[in-house]
């Protein structure tokens, strides 16, 4: 049975990192705030997964996971059924999330010091995690045209510092929803391939692609650059998973991986979360019809508050999304500095989101908007943020 995507789940106070966080991460003290920050969605988790970790708990013992082999098949079925990409189940190495995995390439490929390119503006754990590993950012300013973002290789070529190490590149991207090009991801592979750089590709977002896009894993898109790629990958994003905590690390390169793999054994990140496991192979195994219908009513979310927003806040406009369900919105039109706009989301309409400026260079005026929840949600928004924007129109 697929879930009713409308019906409205309260969340407060079930340990909720989205609602019950909303005043401490966003400034929404109001009782009725709406919280559309951090990217988890507000629907139940496909029913075989719920029915996976309800016999588990009617099991009643909860010891050290282990025998992963159904984990590992789960996770490879998945990659060529969904992406025709043929994963072995010994190229896979688990990790408690991809921002823990980030950590440990920082670990495993750099030396303290060393510089991480990443493009921004991109997801901010990127930078978190490469200053929490005494890492340098270095940041790739990417370019907007025709409603999508681009990246300036000859640019990063020119200003590229010997210290770089490593590059992360967030495929899809977040937030700005772009999905790379088989094109545009084999000349950043040879790219890194060029300069001696590691490429740790972040693939969290790649099942939740709209029609008239393909998302393409950067493993097929440059084959011949498996000696410096690290995928991750996780059920997280696409079903609703990420209170699991579990992520795949997928490395081709039996050197590479073995790289790795010491680096995530002196952090303990090799461990697997009994229920995350679980969970993931349940969704793996069976969540293709719920997956099936959860991507249009995202589309019609999405295709709602781009429409809206441009009513509801004149000169505000949503990037396009191919990918992803984090709206990425520029409200430089309206001509008001970031700093009121962020304050009548805050105040007036009682809106937690994601600010920009927080995804680095770029996000400047800048706001990230969740839209996985119910649809009447949404219109809420709209018109919460009609009413703070009046004077607008």
């Amino acid at each position: 049975m697929l879930p009713d995507f409308d019906a409205v789940i309260e969340r407060r106070n079930t340990h909720s990192l989205k609602w019950d966080a909303l005043a401490a991460r966003t400034g929404v003290t109001a009782p009725d705030g709406l919280a559309m920050w951090t990217a988890d969605m507000d629907f139940m988790a496909p029913e075989p997964v719920r029915q996976r970790l309800s016999a588990a708990v009617a099991h009643g013992v909860f010891g050290y996971y282990g025998a992963d082999a159904t984990w590992r098949a789960a996770a490879c079925g998945w990659a060529a059924r969904r992406h025709g990409w043929t994963v072995e189940p010994d190229w896979i190495s688990p990790s408690g999330g991809v921002c823990a995995a980030l950590g440990v390439c920082c670990q495993a490929f750099s030396e303290p010091g060393d510089g991480v390119v990443v493009f921004a503006p991109v997801y901010h754990a990127f930078a978190r995690m490469i200053r929490a590993n005494r890492r340098v950012v270095i940041a790739a300013p990417l370019v907007e045209t025709q409603g999508r973002y681009a990246m300036d290789l000859d640019a990063l070529g020119e200003s590229l510092p010997a210290t770089a190490r490593i590059v992360f590149l967030c495929s899809p991207h977040n937030p700005g929803g772009t999905v790379w090009t088989r094109n545009e991801l084999k000349a950043l592979a040879d790219f890194c391939v060029a300069r001696g750089l590691v490429l740790v590709s972040d693939e969290v977002w790649r099942d939740l692609v709209y029609p008239g896009a393909r998302h393409t894993p950067t493993a097929l898109a440059a084959p011949e650059a498996s000696a410096a790629l690290v995928t991750c990958a996780a059920p997280s994003k696409t079903f609703n998973l990420a209170g699991g905590k579990l992520s795949e690390v997928i490395i081709e390169d039996a050197a590479l991986r073995a790289r790795y793999r010491t680096a995530a054994a002196a952090t303990n990140d090799m461990e697997m979360p009994l229920m995350g496991a679980l969970a993931a192979e349940a969704a793996y195994d069976q969540g293709q019809p719920w997956l099936d219908a959860l991507i249009p009513y995202l589309a019609a979310n999405r295709d709602l508050f781009a429409a809206g927003l441009a009513v509801a806040a004149p000169g505000a406009r949503v990037m396009e999304m191919a990918a992803t369900y984090v709206a990425w919105a520029d409200f430089t039109g309206t001509g008001l500095p970031p700093e009121e706009v962020a304050r009548r989301l805050r105040e007036d309409a009682r809106i937690g989101v994601s600010a920009g400026p927080s995804f680095g260079h770029g996000g400047e005026g800048r706001q990230r908007f969740n839209l996985a929840c119910p649809r009447s949600v949404v219109a809420q928004a709209l018109e919460r943020i009609a009413d703070a924007f009046a004077d607008l129109r």
